[in-house]
């Protein structure tokens, strides 16, 4: 049996970024040339890496609800579907996209150089939909002034944490990605003492410590995405946000980037940031940044990306239950997830 490859999704975080969405081209000779893509692109990418690997280049593809629909695979990913737009205390968008490519490296030009190939092979057949430059900003802090990523999870829980296993045999090693572009309002959280920003994320600013739960306001950033499930098993995701702006233009963000064995969880994440929990106890972030993009992704293992390119369909076995701790919303039924105070 052919052992199982992930692609890199669990990786680390980076110095810089790039993310690109695409919508590809309708007619059947570009959804040919995808294929031909996704056969072509680890190779693409050891090729521009192999000139430092301390530059530590890797990218991560995944693709959306339509486009897996289009390529006729068999089998599909049960967590996979548009994403699914949120109308609560603060909107958020599903936007359009077949595909994300996520490239990393500790390099900038090394980002730049495989974005620049990959985009030779794909330009003529996609329409960009959204190209955004991440950076590393001093200690990981995203430009509201806060470390983010504090809580990602390490070693064998991030792997139980963002790669599928038993409970999709057909997709194991694989992943889920869902993106967004917030857009920050800088002179609205400015103005805010340091103490009210503070009490908004649920963590000392300079120091990173989390308020004690009994401290932490209803409405904390940290309350409100810190979920379990009806066992009381934390359900973690992995996030590798990164900054952009441009202060020319006066546009500061932050690319969110969640990674997850199934999307149940940061969809709940996502609600209860948008509508609240209860309704109405919603994150207080939202009050100065704003969600301009939304879209949910399969992450295939390097296996499927094989047998994508190869233009072979995929039969889905019985799937196994899986366990407790990865339970979720989607397959315990409504009312199974439990936000963690």
């Amino acid at each position: 049996m052919t052992p199982i490859a992930s692609q890199p999704a669990e990786g680390s975080l980076t110095s810089n970024a790039i993310f690109l969405t695409l919508t590809l081209n309708r007619e059947d000779a570009a959804l040919d040339r995808f294929r031909d893509f996704c056969a072509d692109l680890p190779s693409l990418v050891r090729a521009v890496g192999f000139r430092s690997p301390a530059a530590g280049l890797s990218c991560v593809i995944g693709i959306g609800s339509a486009l897996w629909d289009r390529l006729s695979m068999g089998a599909r990913p049960r967590g996979l579907h548009p994403f699914r737009e949120i109308a609560g205390a603060h909107h958020a968008p599903s936007t359009p996209a077949d595909m994300l490519l996520h490239i990393r490296a500790e390099r900038p030009d090394f980002c730049f150089e495989l974005a620049s190939q990959i985009m030779l092979r794909l330009g003529p057949i996609s329409t960009v939909e959204d190209e955004t430059q991440g950076f590393k900003f001093f200690d990981n802090r995203d430009l509201l002034g806060f470390v983010d990523g504090t809580e990602n999870p390490n070693g064998a829980d991030r792997t139980a944490a963002v790669i599928i296993g038993p409970e999709e045999p057909v997709f194991a090693g694989g992943s889920y990605v869902i993106t967004q572009k917030y857009l920050h309002d800088l002179a609205k959280w400015t103005a805010m003492t340091v103490e009210a920003q503070e009490r908004v994320i649920g963590r000392h600013k300079l120091s990173d410590i989390e308020f004690p739960d009994a401290e932490k306001a209803s409405y904390a950033h940290n309350v409100l995405t810190n979920i379990s499930d009806a066992e009381g098993n934390q359900l973690q995701i992995l996030r590798d946000n990164m900054p952009f702006g441009s202060p020319a233009r006066g546009e500061f963000g932050t690319y969110f980037i969640g990674y997850a064995r199934e999307p149940g969880r940061i969809e709940t994440m996502l609600n209860n940031m948008f509508i609240g929990l209860p309704p109405g106890n919603y994150d207080r972030i939202l009050d100065v940044s704003t969600a301009v993009t939304g879209a949910l992704f399969f992450v295939p293992s390097e296996n499927v990306l094989d047998a994508i390119g190869a233009g072979r369909t995929l039969e889905r076995p019985e799937a196994k239950e899986p366990e407790p701790a990865n339970r979720t919303q989607d397959s315990l039924g409504a009312g199974s997830l439990q936000t963690q105070k």
